[in-house]
């Protein structure tokens, strides 16, 4: 029971431009399938051990909401 793959994002710098560097883009689309595949087994067994999808799913969004961005050393 994954979820289905979606087309991946444009992804953009802070500037807005898009991301050029193919290896890059490689990179940012494997995390974030690997990351789709983990919640989507995290919510399986879930709800397979009789917990709410819905609250399941809340407390996903709620640690992602609560990533703080790494100081890159960037101005």
């Amino acid at each position: 029971m994954h979820a289905r793959s979606k087309l991946p994002p444009t992804w953009r710098q802070p500037d807005g431009k898009p991301v050029s560097c193919l290896e890059k883009i490689k990179v940012l689309n494997q995390n974030i399938q690997e990351i789709e595949s983990l919640c989507a087994d995290a919510l399986e067994d879930g709800v397979l051990m009789g917990c709410d999808a819905d609250q399941i799913k809340a407390a996903l969004h709620e640690l992602i909401d609560g990533l703080e961005v790494p100081c890159t050393g960037k101005r």
